[in-house]
């Protein structure tokens, strides 16, 4: 829910500035604590997860406009520093697609690591206090949790912006006027409504959202993705702790036990 698609040119150029050395000094301590433990073998998980972010984050639930992120899967299973990097490597490959400018990277990767994260300590802190046989329950509160919170960083970072932001949520379809939501196979296919360019079949641009109609836009959606993403990342983290304990309760950092060397190992 926190990554903003937004073209370049849009947001002031001090906030631009301000996610590339933020992110950047991140991604350079992130570097250093990674380096600090064995990760080599963490290096196909963290490409792993990564490729399962861009992918989610690269597939829109069109009725509610909504991409499902997995961050919080991405978080538990990487960590907060291997999920720092995971992150740029994501937004980095989105703007390519064209979802949100070059510009923007910095500010992206700094708010989905901040996903990453936040979902990373909350599902920690869950599974300490309703245990791990309810961990499905912990990745769901965590998921809902998170997305909250940056949810609200984002109307912020578009408060920041100055409001001009504002006019790049797409609205799937609700009615940002209204705040109802239309039959998005009303017309025989599917319709969005975008706050992007013009209505189809109009020439006139789409007038844009003050701040508070944005925040309202979208903490009405937002809600709706949350649940979903809970039930997908408890679903993910479930079937995880199952079969590789190890990377949930665990870490991707996590010291890996070592048998026995030479003829010890040996009965």
């Amino acid at each position: 829910m926190s990554h903003i698609h937004i073209p370049d040119g849009v947001l002031p150029l001090w906030l631009v500035a301000a996610g590339w050395v933020v992110t950047l000094a991140l991604l350079w301590y992130a570097s250093r604590r990674a380096r600090a433990a064995d990760v080599r073998r963490k290096v196909p998980l963290l490409g792993v997860v990564a490729a399962l972010v861009l992918v989610s984050m690269s597939t829109e639930i069109v009725p509610i406009a909504y991409h499902v992120n997995l961050t919080v899967v991405a978080g538990v299973l990487l960590g907060p520093w291997l999920g720092a990097i995971a992150a740029f490597i994501v937004v980095v490959m989105l703007a390519l697609l064209g979802h949100g400018g070059v510009t923007v990277i910095g500010l992206n990767a700094l708010m989905i690591g901040i996903e990453m994260a936040l979902g990373w300590g909350l599902f920690r802190l869950f599974v300490r206090v309703l245990g791990r046989p309810r961990v499905r329950w912990a990745a769901a509160l965590s998921t809902v949790l998170t997305l909250a919170v940056t949810t609200t960083l984002l109307v912020g970072l578009v408060a920041l912006g100055g409001g001009g932001a504002a006019t790049g949520r797409e609205t799937g379809a609700l009615d940002p006027n209204s705040l109802t939501f239309a039959n998005p196979f009303g017309a025989g296919v599917i319709s969005v409504n975008t706050l992007r360019g013009a209505e189809p079949g109009s020439a006139e641009p789409v007038a844009a959202l003050s701040v508070e109609r944005f925040a309202l836009v979208v903490y009405t959606l937002g809600p709706l993705g949350w649940l979903l993403e809970a039930l997908v990342s408890a679903a993910v983290l479930g079937y995880v702790a199952r079969v590789r304990p190890q990377l949930v309760f665990g870490g991707a950092l996590a010291a890996v036990p070592r048998g026995p060397t030479g003829d010890a190992g040996v009965s």
